[in-house]
């Protein structure tokens, strides 16, 4: 029994990463898909207009899936091109004006936007990533900065650390923590990324543990 029972957790080891693997990318590609599945309307009315032979397979799922995915992908690529340009700046422009007389769109939008500019600007590199006692004193977990701000009775300056969860990163919990309680871990986003969604067996061999961060080390 106890050799089954080794041999089943290394058959469970070999296989839930490739399952949680699939089943990420599936649900991306689903999401994608749901997105630019009406381009596939006119698509297929031209394909049965050109070539009528081809429309059962057209009606195939797996058919309809493969071209959703291939036209977001392509609409994602020509989406990237246009907003690398004036025209395409000017259009996000008016995109992002119309959004602000959607009071509650309005607020949801400039939030994730805020969220996301705060992961690409500000605090680069290892003064970003760092540890914070979480959920008790006598444990450390490790966080990432998006901002600092000051307390107003005292002016205590502190920080607003975003903590991920494993091995999905995009939940997590929203932290304020004194400065002088942030420990500078001396990794990369990259890095953090990597030890969180591996659970901890990807990790930069050393770590500093207990010497706190300098307060300007954290500071957009």
């Amino acid at each position: 029994m106890s050799n089954v029972r080794k041999t089943v957790l290394a058959g469970a080891g070999a296989v839930l990463p490739v399952v949680a693997t699939v089943a990420a990318i599936d649900f991306l590609l689903e999401m994608m898909a749901s997105i630019f599945s009406p381009a596939l309307q006119p698509l297929t009315e031209l394909i049965h207009r050109h070539y009528p032979q081809l429309e059962r397979l057209l009606q195939l799922p797996w058919i309809q899936g493969l071209l959703a995915i291939l036209i977001s992908i392509a609409g994602l690529y020509l989406i990237g091109l246009l907003v690398q340009r004036v025209i395409g700046r000017r259009l996000m422009g008016l995109v992002e004006s119309g959004i602000s007389y959607l009071p509650l769109v309005k607020t949801v939008y400039g939030l994730i936007k805020q969220f996301l500019e705060s992961l690409n600007t500000g605090p680069s590199g290892n003064q970003r990533v760092v540890l914070i006692p979480f959920p008790t004193p006598e444990m450390k977990t490790v966080g990432l900065v998006t901002r600092t701000f000051q307390e107003d009775a005292t002016g205590r300056e502190l920080a607003a650390v975003y903590v991920p969860t494993t091995p999905n990163p995009t939940s997590g919990y929203l932290e304020i923590v004194p400065v002088e309680q942030l420990v500078n871990t001396g990794w990369t986003v990259d890095e953090a990324m990597q030890f969180i969604i591996s659970g901890g067996s990807v990790a930069p061999a050393q770590i500093v543990y207990d010497h706190p961060a300098h307060p300007s080390s954290a500071a957009p």
